[in-house]
């Protein structure tokens, strides 16, 4: 199974920029469906940002969209997340997350997930 290492996250003040990454340990990641999800304290796991694994087709959730871009450099096994114009309501664990057996990422017995990196914005 694909194991997912994520880093690059840390504190910034609000307005700020961070870009997380996420290595896999399988080159067969380059062709997954893959995304980043996020978790507040107290909150559900939600999604932040895709890549499909038909035509690279890119889905963001709204509260991100202008601000979040998602990418990925295949020759790298890493899949990438550039943050700016980052709020207080962006706090989170972020995770990435694959499935080898779906067009696209959804929380599902099949998603393979990452450990996680903490992102704190202070207003």
């Amino acid at each position: 199974q694909v194991e997912l290492v994520e880093s690059g996250g840390g504190l910034v003040q609000s307005g700020g920029s961070l870009r997380l990454s996420c290595v896999a340990s399988e080159r067969a990641f380059s062709r997954y469906a893959v995304a980043w999800y996020r978790q507040a304290l107290g909150e559900e796991r939600e999604f932040v940002a895709g890549i499909s694994s038909i035509d690279e087709i890119t889905f963001y959730e709204d509260s991100v969209k202008g601000r979040f871009t998602v990418s990925r450099d295949k020759a790298r096994n890493t899949l990438y997340l550039q943050m700016n114009n980052l709020k207080p309501e962006d706090t989170a664990v972020y995770y990435c997350a694959t499935d080898p057996a779906k067009p696209m990422v959804a929380i599902t017995p099949s998603t393979v997930w990452g450990q996680g990196t903490r992102v704190t914005v202070s207003s």
